[in-house]
């Protein structure tokens, strides 16, 4: 039995699916604590940082043996905030997720697990979340249940590291003189409550709510 902390942003929305995590690890015989401010950290043998904006101290790190971090990218490459919409738009099909010991310095830690999210390309936000979420579940589950042989096989992080920046509103901004086809990817990572798409046009800004078709019956 491990006394697990689970520490993610209070408006994030990977809060929907922790239920689940908290669930299973708890079926496992572990103690969870599940918090949204570091402040309330306390000692622990595992910390799960998961999409949470905040760099712990060295002090609060070292309340848990462990402080684990699940990142969208091939690390050192991609460091940094919002991998997966940044690669999303940069066009890319299979996105790296990896889990990895948190550090003081941002994304840095040894590598424990890493597999990849794979997008057929017409994903919208809440699909690629729910990937995203079920990668994120899967790559924890895994840590616990195979504890020696992961914790044996960290491997440091190697080559040059590049860094994606935080996400703005204003990154979610169309341009009316370019096809759609060209901006589709734009439209696939916008969030209608927190970054909605919009558009400047003939003075005016026109806020556009990006929707899936609902499912048909055959």
């Amino acid at each position: 039995m491990r006394r697990i902390t689970i520490l993610s942003d209070a408006s994030s929305w990977l809060n929907e699916h922790l239920d689940d995590l908290q669930f299973q690890l708890e079926s496992r015989g572990h103690a969870v604590r599940w918090i949204h401010n570091p402040a309330q950290l306390a000692p622990g043998d595992v910390c799960l940082l998961l999409s949470c904006g905040s760099l712990l101290s060295a002090d609060q790190l070292a309340l848990h043996r462990h402080n684990l971090v699940v990142h969208e990218s091939a690390l050192p490459q991609g460091q940094g905030w919002s991998p997966m919409t940044w690669q999303i738009l940069e066009g890319a099909s299979s996105i790296p997720i990896t889990l990895f010991e948190a550090i003081a310095t941002l994304d840095a830690g040894p590598i424990y697990l890493q597999q990849q999210i794979a997008l057929q390309g017409y994903e919208l936000v809440e699909a690629w979340r729910a990937l995203q979420a079920q990668a994120t579940l899967e790559l924890c589950l895994a840590w616990f249940d195979r504890y020696q042989e992961v914790v044996a096989a960290a491997q440091p992080q190697h080559g040059e590291a590049s860094h994606y920046r935080r996400r703005r509103p204003a990154d979610s901004q169309l341009d009316p003189e370019r096809p759609l086809a060209e901006q589709f990817n734009l439209l696939r990572v916008v969030d209608n409550q927190r970054y909605p798409a919009f558009v400047h046009w003939r003075g005016r800004r026109y806020v556009l709510q990006v929707l899936p078709e609902p499912l048909r019956s055959p």
